[in-house]
């Protein structure tokens, strides 16, 4: 998989760095699922409950900016493709209906996204459980806080077992052209520093800003 960048936005016309690319990227899987497309404010649906969460709270879900996404045909791919995930481990045995993501545009080529459910070996996203699910009509990079939702078809998921929620685009074809980003939770982890001024905290922690849902027995 390839090494994820850090970027800052603020509008969604913002010029995005590329660096040099070096690795291949995963097969991508043939689109399966029906398109579930749709953008709302952080809810949780009836019936639904949730399996991880790393979001903020209401109003303050994520923070604007994040990391790249970007498809192969893209001005910024020419041939490579930068794509994302979000490791989740389940605390129960569950089924996955539902995943809601601070995925946004970056205002060049369509505007869409796939997500999909992803197995894990060694670390990293290894078999592909469920999707490619193709949300459209993202909210634009430095926004918030809307979110990217994806509806799946039931997806066992085992207690104590990681998996990921990944977000990529087509090869070729409709999408394929994406810019974008996945926006971030920042967790401060319990260091101080300081100066002559005095202490301070630090952030330390950034991990791509989610929440899976779905049924737990």
């Amino acid at each position: 998989m390839k090494r994820t960048r850090l970027f800052v936005c603020l509008i969604a016309s913002c010029t995005l760095t590329v660096l040099a690319q070096t690795e291949e990227r995963p097969l991508a899987a043939p689109a399966t699922e029906e398109a579930a497309i749709q953008l709302t404010p952080h809810e949780t649906p009836a019936g639904l409950k949730i399996i991880y969460s790393n979001l903020g709270k209401k109003g303050d879900l994520y923070t604007e900016g994040g990391y790249e996404l970007y498809g192969p045909e893209s001005v910024l791919g020419q041939g490579y493709s930068i794509f994302e995930a979000m490791q989740f481990t389940p605390k129960s045995d569950s089924h996955v209906e539902q995943v809601q993501v601070a995925v946004q545009y970056g205002g060049s080529g369509a505007n869409q996204i796939n997500l999909n459910i992803y197995g894990s070996s060694d670390g990293v996203p290894a078999t592909l459980l469920a999707g490619p699910v193709t949300v459209t009509n993202l909210s634009d990079l430095g926004t918030c806080c809307d979110l990217a939702v994806a509806n799946f078809s039931p997806v066992a998921v085992t207690a104590g077992t990681q998996y990921w929620v990944v977000a990529d685009t087509p090869l070729t074809g409709l999408g394929s052209d994406f810019i974008g980003g996945w926006s971030v939770i920042t967790k401060k982890i319990p260091f101080a520093g300081g100066n002559s001024s005095g202490w301070h905290s630090g952030d330390a922690q950034t991990l791509p800003a989610g929440e899976v849902l779905g049924t737990i027995p």
